[in-house]
């Protein structure tokens, strides 16, 4: 009876029905939309702190660099000397650490044993600065002039004749100015660390007999710049390295240009059993802060840096947009969620108004309240369920537009004050570069999880739930009279 019911009333009230309908799809369609948005924002983000940590790393152990002392700049030097054949070309590389403060190795093996570690690798950060170019040696000239005078200019008048002094014409020097980083891995943990964020397109990556072999692993995009590729060599301070592959990052852009074994690293910055950076593995991603603040309180002088803390430093469009899809988006997506659930309790409470005989028949026939609200409650929940399979449709179509769009999104990223080049992280680049490399440009993505469809079926059966009780409690009160009168 109750279904037979059901049926007939939905199908003669097509419209109103639909019109709830609508109201309730296009709340939960916003929904929906925000909510895959906002997970997009997520994964672009995770990319983000991806390209600099590495995959599986939670955090960074470095330290802030001290300033310079009185009298020292703190940057590379040159000296040349200028030789006397012009054709003859000079070139020096300066190899400093960078990012930070150099630790010693065995700090690894302490911030390993610490509660909550998994693991952890250190690495060597390093920016060469190559100048090279040459000297064009001047020449001396003379120029001499005579004038004749009637002697006021000297004790003996007549005439005299001086010689010029000596001039110095041409000369010169051009030089070239090539800035790069440098990062020194540990070989035997390559899962770990910068290395991680890179995948090997072209050649091989190291193998753990190579600790301190003369190789390297360089960016697709540096490769391309110096022309590279597996079996060239080039050379950094006078030391000879053989590429032996050609890597390309997983997501964003690299910010370092040529990996080499740790130790070679460390012979090239002599930075013997030192380490600019360490990478650490918790047990567990939930106790992230726990375990920064175990490594903080053991290891003195140290910055532990975490992906939250990174994430605080993404600026740009990015950041604008994550910003307006947790928050504007939210409760917008609140404000037109409410509105359309009041709108259906209206329209049901209106029905109910409008249908005082009907009831109040049923009532006369011997039905209870509790059967005219079951009723009414009945086509709401119907009512929400078409609303959220619209809903659905409608907010499905809307993230699957904004995926197949890909609106490209930027993220510039700040220094945390851990003094680890971009975001506490290793490379950075050298003078000129650092700027450039720390904007990324990401693709936005918007997934649709099914935890996120639950929530919109969630939405529909709520909102017809609220319409119903609304229209139930109206319809419960009306008594068999209040049909009598409405009969012309």
């Amino acid at each position: 009876m109750f279904g037979i019911y059901l049926k007939r009333e939905l199908g003669r009230r097509k419209k109103a029905a639909l019109v709830i309908a609508l109201g309730l799809a296009l709340g939960i369609a916003l929904v929906i939309t925000v909510n895959s948005v906002s997970a997009g924002m997520t994964q672009a983000q995770d990319k983000v702190l991806k390209s600099l940590y590495g995959l599986g790393t939670d955090m960074t152990v470095t330290k802030a660099r001290t300033a310079p002392t009185s009298g020292s700049s703190g940057g590379p030097n040159f000296k040349f000397d200028a030789k006397s054949s012009s054709s003859s070309t000079q070139s020096s590389d300066r190899v400093q650490t960078q990012g930070g403060q150099a630790l010693k190795s065995s700090l690894v093996t302490k911030v390993a044993g610490q509660k909550g570690v998994e693991s952890a690798v250190g690495a060597l950060s390093l920016n060469v600065t190559k100048v090279d170019g040459s000297f064009t040696q001047g020449k001396a000239k003379s120029s001499t002039s005579s004038s004749g005078s009637s002697g006021q200019g000297g004790p003996g008048g007549g005439s005299s004749s001086s010689g010029g002094a000596p001039q110095v014409q041409g000369g010169g020097a051009n030089f070239n100015v090539n800035s790069y980083s440098v990062v020194g891995v540990d070989v035997a943990h390559q899962g770990l660390g910068p290395l991680s964020t890179m995948k090997v397109t072209s050649g091989k990556t190291f193998t753990t007999a190579q600790t301190g072999s003369k190789v390297a692993v360089v960016s697709k995009s540096y490769a391309k710049e110096k022309k590279y590729k597996v079996g060239s060599t080039f050379k950094i301070s006078g030391t000879k390295f053989t590429v032996i592959g050609i890597a390309t990052p997983d997501s964003s852009e690299s910010d370092t240009d040529v990996f080499v074994p740790l130790k070679a690293a460390q012979t090239l910055g002599d930075a013997k059993n030192q380490v600019t950076t360490i990478y650490v593995k918790a047990t567990d991603s939930k106790q992230i802060s726990t375990v920064k603040k175990e490594i903080t309180a053991n290891i003195s002088g140290t910055t532990v840096t975490t992906s939250a803390d990174l994430a605080s430093t993404v600026s740009g469009s990015l950041s604008t947009a994550s910003s307006l899809a947790t928050s504007v988006g939210k409760w917008l997506s609140i404000a037109v969620l409410a509105a359309a659930f009041l709108v259906a309790a209206l329209l049901t409470s209106s029905a109910v108004s409008r249908r005082v005989r009907e009831f109040g028949t049923l009532k006369a026939l011997g039905w209870p309240s509790r059967n005219v609200t079951r009723q009414v409650v009945g086509e709401s929940i119907v009512n929400g369920l078409i609303g959220g399979a619209l809903g659905i449709a409608l907010g499905v179509g809307a993230a699957y537009a904004v995926t197949a769009i890909s609106p490209k999104l930027t993220a510039q990223l700040g220094n945390t004050g851990g003094g680890g080049g971009v975001g506490g992280g290793p490379g950075g680049g050298g003078p000129g570069r650092q700027a450039s490399q720390n904007t990324l440009e990401i693709a936005l993505s918007a997934p649709v999880s099914l935890t996120t469809i639950v929530l919109a079926v969630g939405l529909a059966v709520t909102g017809g739930l609220i319409a119903g009780a609304m229209g139930g409690w109206r319809a419960s009160r009306m008594r068999p009279a209040d049909a009598l009168r409405s009969v012309s």
